[in-house]
């Protein structure tokens, strides 16, 4: 499984709509509306980089209203809960 965080800004008046069009998108499990350099964080669990990819290139950026991007992979994850099984993605 690939984990990934998707920083996002947006033009202010459409906050809400990207926020909730990436929440209804495959992939994205969680979306959050943060204080700082960035507007949203998205955060995505796909079975290959691929997916990711796709999902950045195609689907986020392709969202109106997203003015910029950048993606965090993660390379492991620290839990004291099984992520794994909690997001299984069969």
């Amino acid at each position: 499984m690939v984990t990934a965080m998707i920083l996002i800004n947006v033009e202010p008046s459409r906050t809400a709509a990207v926020a909730q069009t990436l929440s209804d998108s495959p992939g994205v499990s969680e979306v959050y509306s943060v204080a700082g350099k960035f507007d949203l964080v998205a955060v995505v669990r796909v079975r290959e980089n691929e997916q990711l990819a796709d999902l950045v290139a195609q689907t986020v950026r392709g969202i109106e209203g997203v003015t910029r991007t950048e993606t965090l992979i993660a390379f492991r994850a620290y839990s004291r809960y099984d992520l794994v099984s909690l997001f299984s993605l069969d």
